[in-house]
């Protein structure tokens, strides 16, 4: 007995003339009629179920049909010359319509599955009849298929017994559709029974007939007996086949895969039609001619060209428009030798890392497809199903290349650091084949178990964070940073693409609005605050909606918006700048931070407290800074102890500190706060504030020694954002200095510290050491090796 499908409750609908589909058959039809047609083309491009109904009146043209129909599974379509569709349709459940809407219908299911051991006595004994009729008929009529004997007799199903048997009787459609809409597996049962039982009366009769017809009529006018003999083979089964295999002969395919699409079609000649093996061989067949063996799009090499197109949809970007144009620069000198390169951009989200890959492939003019990786978990989405599984089929990779059509298309791999994995594989595992230049040219699907060319596909992936991706699959990748946008950078962007793109999707006239400059660094800053463009593109959105509204009413002059407008209409500002920021305090230090939304500052407050317990940590902080707040307190301990300061030597035993990060439901963590929790653990130790005009970022040792981060510019852009000037960077992060923007490293101090000694010199607010009691020597520095 077949697993039970779940189906949708709406589908599109296709009304027939004469023809009534039955669960589990398989029937060829032809579509004439255009809307008919449409619905066929949007089903076979979505999940190929459609619903399927005969007319009531096909006569008079009526276009009303049977309430009671059959969901179909379309097999294959194919246009044909005479402007007709044909598809090959797999019927699968019955189903009643209960509203229409358009072309789609809303559809309730039956429940109509009913083993054999369950029927009544008198079921049993109908069932039982229509089998000794069946036999009876068989030997009547000569053209009766015996095959068809065969596989009635293998069905267990009562249901579906007598709709195949009825199916195959040559009767009209309002016969078939009355047995189509007897749900009930007994009335059915004796509904069948009654047709038989007339079909063998019928046959008795032109027997007879047939007998007093030869016997009066004349010898010589008889025909001769072999014009009675039925065609042992199936006219369907002929025509697929040859069909099949002039299309593999046309098909430009290598030896091997040659070889396996003419051995299947062997099998395929000697099934049953209607058999399930059948089914699974013909799908074979289709995705083997259905893809690009070798079918490649003609590149455009044109440099300029490609620089005009990644500059009019990317703003910025430099590194990555680069990197493009070495591409094309490397495929023109040497086109035939090229293997695609498996480009990674990371960055946040919003700054525009998947539609870059759109543009790539415009300006290359091959076809371009995204595969989202977020949350998948079975391999078997990366490298397809073994044919032997019920309901396979070929994974994302060679889906794409049937959809595209070419052999070398642009395949964005998106959230590739999303992956998932569970006890269905590992697809991060799987994909490590596909995205490797040296072994992706013969890309074995389990589907297809034939190996494909992948080298000239251009795989780019998609990530929010690199060090989330598993370290075998990164090693395939060519990882380029996009870092967030400045606020000059998302001023710029948004006057040369967001607001004529929200004007046009909200209906407003072209230039409708204008925004000043203050009223644009208003929205920036006063309503979003993130590393990419999604909020600005939502708070542009929001304000064209409200403006939509006023111009419905009758305000259509055009508009200059002002800072003070931007309040009006969008409500209060969202974001404000830390207040603490405006004074040096005590125990408050401003560290930076890099997320999946980009840069962010982090304040980091500490405070005495009367007591024993050491330490107390919270704001969420993740094991690593717990871990550097432990080493930052001990090397503070330590460094205070060789300075010549009058503290009293009980302090750390009668005194607990407690350090926290504001925003305590969000998570921290990362190998980057132990120069800022030092700086401020000293602050309050000493009772010296800490500078309020400059934000720091490295992780120490517990001898002092400053190492380098990752995520400096997203850092330098946060601070930069947020009004802050200078910043304190590891000696080893020069380097990374060069990846700032220019307008923004002009307006930057940065101080570059190896040791915590250096740090504290420039953290800490020197008119304020004076007034402390016991400091008099503490400008004297003592250097790190004087450190116990």
């Amino acid at each position: 007995m077949m697993t039970k499908m779940t189906f949708p409750e709406q589908m599109h609908l296709v009304s027939l003339k004469d023809t009534v589909v039955f669960p589990q058959s398989i029937i060829s039809i032809y579509i004439n009629e255009s809307n008919s047609q449409q619905a066929v083309q949007k089903a076979f491009e979505g999940n190929k179920l459609i619903f399927l109904s005969c007319l009531q009146e096909p006569e008079k043209d009526s276009k009303k049909v049977y309430r009671i129909g059959c969901v179909g599974f379309i097999m294959r379509m194919r246009s044909l010359n005479d402007s007709r569709v044909k598809i090959l349709i797999q019927g699968l459940e019955r189903a009643s319509i209960d509203r229409f809407e358009k072309d789609i219908v809303y559809l309730s299911y039956f429940q109509q599955t009913k083993e054999t051991m369950n029927l009544s006595e008198k079921d049993q004994k109908n069932l039982q009849e229509i089998k000794d009729f069946l036999k009876q008929l068989s030997q009547m009529k000569e053209s009766f298929s015996h095959e068809l004997l065969l596989v009635l007799g293998s069905v267990k199903d009562p249901g579906h017994f007598c709709d195949m048997l009825i199916n195959n009787l040559n009767l009209r459609a309002k016969d078939l559709q009355k047995v189509l809409e007897t749900t009930d597996i007994s009335k059915r049962i004796q509904m069948t029974n009654r047709i038989i039982q007339d079909e063998l009366e019928i046959s008795k009769l032109q027997g007879r007939l047939q007998k007093l017809i030869k016997k009066e009529m004349p010898k010589p006018l008889l025909p001769s007996p072999e014009n009675f003999k039925p065609q042992q083979i199936n006219s369907y089964k002929r025509e697929e086949v040859k069909e099949f295999k002039q299309r593999l002969e046309k098909k430009n395919l290598s030896l091997p895969v040659k070889k396996e699409a003419f051995k299947q079609l062997a099998r395929l000649e000697k099934m049953h039609t209607e058999s399930s093996e059948a089914s699974m061989v013909r799908n074979y067949l289709d995705w083997i001619l259905d893809l690009p063996w070798n079918d490649l799009s003609k590149d455009n090499l044109d440099l300029k060209n490609a620089q005009d197109t990644l500059d009019k949809d990317h703003f910025g970007l430099k590194k990555v428009k680069e990197r493009i144009l070495e591409f094309l620069a490397v495929c023109h000198l040497d086109p035939k030798n090229l293997k695609g390169p498996i480009l990674c951009f990371s960055g946040p989200p919003g700054v525009g890392k998947t539609s870059l890959g759109k543009s790539i492939a415009q300006s290359l003019g091959r076809p371009y497809y995204r595969i989202s990786l977020g949350g998948i978990k079975d391999e078997a989405e990366i490298r397809g199903h073994r044919r032997t599984y019920v309901g396979a089929m070929p994974g994302k990779i060679i889906q794409a290349l049937k959809i595209c059509g070419k052999k070398n298309p642009v395949i964005v791999l998106d959230e590739i650091d999303k992956l998932g994995s569970d006890f269905r594989g590992d697809p991060s595992s799987a994909l490590l084949e596909v995205l490797d230049s040296e072994q992706n040219h013969s890309f074995k699907d389990h589907y297809l178990n034939l190996g494909f060319d992948l080298s000239r596909v251009f795989f780019i992936a998609t990530a929010n964070l690199a060090h989330n991706i598993p370290p075998a699959l990164k090693d395939r990748l060519e990882i380029i940073s996009i870092s967030g946008y400045t606020s000059d950078e998302k001023k710029q962007i948004a006057k040369q693409h967001l607001i004529s793109k929200e004007l046009k999707n909200n209906g407003l006239p072209e230039d409708h609005i204008h925004l000043t400059e203050k009223a644009l660094d208003t929205l920036i800053h006063s309503y979003t605050k993130e590393a990419g463009l999604r909020n600005l593109g939502r708070q542009l959105s929001s304000l064209c909606r409200k403006i939509a509204k006023q111009f419905v009413l009758g305000a259509k002059e055009k508009l200059v918006l002002n800072e003070k407008q931007i309040v009006d209409f969008l409500g209060s500002p969202y974001f404000f700048s830390e207040e603490h920021l405006k004074e040096a305090r005590v125990g408050i230090a401003t560290g930076l931070a890099w997320t999946e939304a980009g840069g962010e500052i982090l304040h980091i407050e500490a405070l005495k407290v009367k007591g024993k317990k050491g330490l107390i940590l919270t704001g969420k902080l993740g094991e690593v800074m717990k871990e550097s707040a432990q080493a930052a307190l001990s090397y503070v301990k330590s460094y205070v102890q060789s300075l010549n300061i009058n503290l009293d030597e009980e302090w750390f035993d009668k005194n607990e500190i407690h350090i926290h990060l504001p925003g305590g439901a969000i998570p921290k963590d990362g190998p980057s706060a132990g120069v800022a929790l030092a700086s401020t653990l000293l602050s309050l130790i000493i009772n010296v504030p800490l500078k309020n005009t400059l934000a720091m970022t490295g992780e120490i040792t517990l001898s002092g020694r400053v190492l380098p981060i990752g995520g400096v510019k997203e850092k330098t852009l946060a601070a930069f954002n947020n009004g802050i000037k200078t910043i304190i960077l590891p000696q080893r992060n020069k380097k990374d200095l060069d990846d700032i923007p220019k307008k923004v490293k002009q307006q930057m101090n940065f101080i570059l510290v190896s040791n915590l000694s250096e740090v504290f010199k420039e953290v800490l607010l020197i008119e304020s050491l004076g007034k402390a009691a016991g400091l008099k020597e503490y400008l004297e520095y003592k250097e790190l090796e004087n450190v116990a």
